[in-house]
């Protein structure tokens, strides 16, 4: 029997979880399926720390109605919203791609960065290698040019500017991996990795690694 992981989309965007489920399913493993649940309350995209912020109730309430059909639960918003309060509540697995792709980057001792589209978010961004313990080796993010929205219409331009900011992790701050910050910029993340040599960190693949080791040492306890 398979265990079921609940990707929860803290953006109110149907067609954006779809497309991180669909990413999340070609990550995992055999013997692990993935269904997704989407707000309803938020914005189509979160782009500020108020909406953040707000986000954290209604992901909370998802992760508990859903507690009984899940083996472990996926936060897919980047700043992790509601995931502290799943974790105080319940005794199921969760992660947040946020955390998830942050301890990956950071792996072997590398110092990282996070380029992705939400400048007003560089708090929270910032606030998550600090919980981690992880300061000494984020470089900071950077911001692809161009507003959030407009960016995640035009595929083709979402991807050349995350690549500029990409180029400024690197060139500019040092940075020996960089993660893309942000569920719905999942797609762009797989591409990237071809332009640069230094790893490019896709946060739901990241998540998803991360949830089905802690369910597997959860069964073996």
């Amino acid at each position: 029997m398979s265990a079921r992981i609940l990707l929860i989309n803290p953006n109110s965007s149907v067609a954006t979880t779809a497309m991180m489920v669909a990413i999340a399913r070609s990550a995992a493993v055999d013997g692990f399926d993935i269904d997704g649940a989407t707000a309803t309350r938020a914005p189509q995209m979160i782009v500020t720390p108020d909406a953040l912020d707000a986000a954290s109730t209604e992901v909370l309430e998802i992760a508990q109605s859903h507690r009984h059909a899940c083996d472990g639960i996926i936060v897919a918003a980047f700043g992790d919203p509601g995931l502290a309060g799943i974790k105080a509540a319940m005794k199921l697995p969760a992660v947040g791609i946020g955390e998830s792709s942050m301890l990956a980057a950071a792996e072997n001792s590398r110092r990282f960065g996070v380029a992705t589209t939400t400048p007003l978010l560089e708090g929270k961004i910032d606030a998550v290698p600090e919980a981690l313990g992880l300061r000494s080796r984020y470089t900071g993010a950077r911001f692809a040019k161009g507003d959030p929205q407009d960016l995640m219409r035009d595929p083709a331009r979402l991807r050349a500017a995350l690549a500029g900011a990409v180029e400024a992790c690197i060139a500019q701050d040092g940075a020996e991996a960089v993660v893309i910050g942000g569920g719905p910029l999942g797609e762009g993340a797989r591409e990237l990795q071809p332009m640069f040599t230094v790893p490019i960190i896709a946060p739901i693949p990241s998540a998803v690694a991360r949830i089905i080791r802690l369910i597997t040492a959860r069964a073996t306890d």
